[in-house]
């Protein structure tokens, strides 16, 4: 009488064997000189170079990409989720003006299915190329007991460097900062469980559906990828214009994230007629009648990156910003508490 199987339990280690077969050219591709280990080992090793750094610090985050990859499945295309959670990341860590160094994914699944896999992992790759951050390693699981079934979780560490004198933790922060918004390009990572509700849920709409004042359908603005600011903003950086903080805009909107990185006694204060709230974010506030406080609360609602800065160096920012094909908006200052 044969026994029981692994696979029989639900695990099928060659489903994994064939994913790293498929993603290995990809995820190599992403390896700079730094990379000392080959893809497969029990750990990444990596070179840390701190030429021209006084004191080398090290930043680091962890997040995941949420049930924007319940759209995903709802689309049926799974290449762009990768590309969300590696700029995140980056974005979380370049607040602090931190560098990005190396990236490790985790993706679980009740059970595997190598394309969806695939597609997901080449995206992280590609997101990681594109940012000059190596992919140094990751962990694929299967947990039918824990899964539903056809869905799948993503998140990743990042881990990046700074100089601590170069370090931006929001303590230059001083009462008459001016505030200034960077556009996002949608929703980014964050609100997706109440966007599904409103606009996917019990079948109100179809990926393909256009809504008015919205040059793409539903499906293709829901999945647009988060941006990477620190691309936009490292030249900044460089060119000394005295950052005195940045906040990314996430889960907690404008006000929750900028709280973040205020000193005691200041708060920001933040004009919300300074901008056109974006069509995608207005149809869901409509659709589902949600208070405008859940709407701020919930998502970037057009913002996806905040700057504070002496008025003084304001106008600096903004030429820089227009010139990259940027449209910054002063939306607020910072005030007394």
């Amino acid at each position: 009488m044969a026994g029981t199987s692994y696979k029989d339990s639900g695990v099928d280690i060659h489903a994994g064997e064939e994913l790293i077969r498929r993603v290995k050219p990809a995820v190599k591709a992403t390896f700079g000189p730094e990379v000392v280990s080959d893809l497969g080992l029990f750990g990444g090793a990596f070179r840390l170079n701190t030429e021209g750094m006084e004191d080398p610090v090290l930043i680091a985050s962890t997040d995941g990409v949420g049930t924007k990859t319940k759209v995903a499945e709802w689309v049926g295309r799974h290449s762009t989720v990768g590309h969300d959670l590696v700029n995140h990341c980056i974005d979380d860590i370049f607040t602090c003006g931190a560098s990005p160094l190396f990236f490790l994914d985790y993706y679980a699944a009740a059970h595997l299915n190598v394309d969806t896999a695939e597609e997901v992992i080449k995206g992280l790759a590609e997101a990681c190329s594109a940012a000059g951050v190596a992919l140094l390693g990751g962990e694929t699981a299967e947990m039918p007991s824990v899964y539903h079934e056809g869905v799948y979780d993503l998140a990743g560490t990042i881990v990046g460097i700074v100089d601590r004198k170069k370090l931006i933790n929001g303590e230059a922060i001083a009462e008459g900062d001016m505030i200034i918004g960077l556009p996002s390009n949608g929703l980014h990572t964050n609100g997706y469980t109440l966007a599904r509700k409103v606009l996917i849920d019990d079948g109100k709409l179809k990926p393909d559906d256009i809504l008015p004042d919205m040059e793409e359908s539903v499906g293709d603005a829901l999945l647009k990828p988060h941006l990477n600011y620190e691309i936009v903003v490292r030249p900044w950086l460089n060119r000394e214009l005295q950052i005195n903080g940045m906040a990314h805009i996430t889960g907690g909107g404008i006000e929750g994230n900028t709280k973040r990185i205020m000193p005691g006694g200041l708060k920001a204060v933040i004009n919300w007629d300074l901008w056109e709230i974006p069509p995608l974010f207005r149809h869901i506030m409509e659709m589902g009648s949600v208070p405008v406080e859940d709407m701020r609360r919930t998502f970037n609602l057009g913002i996806g990156w905040v700057i504070i800065i002496n008025p003084g160096r304001a106008k600096e920012v903004i030429f820089h910003a227009m010139n990259k094909g940027i449209k910054p908006v002063r939306i607020g200052k910072v005030e007394k508490s």
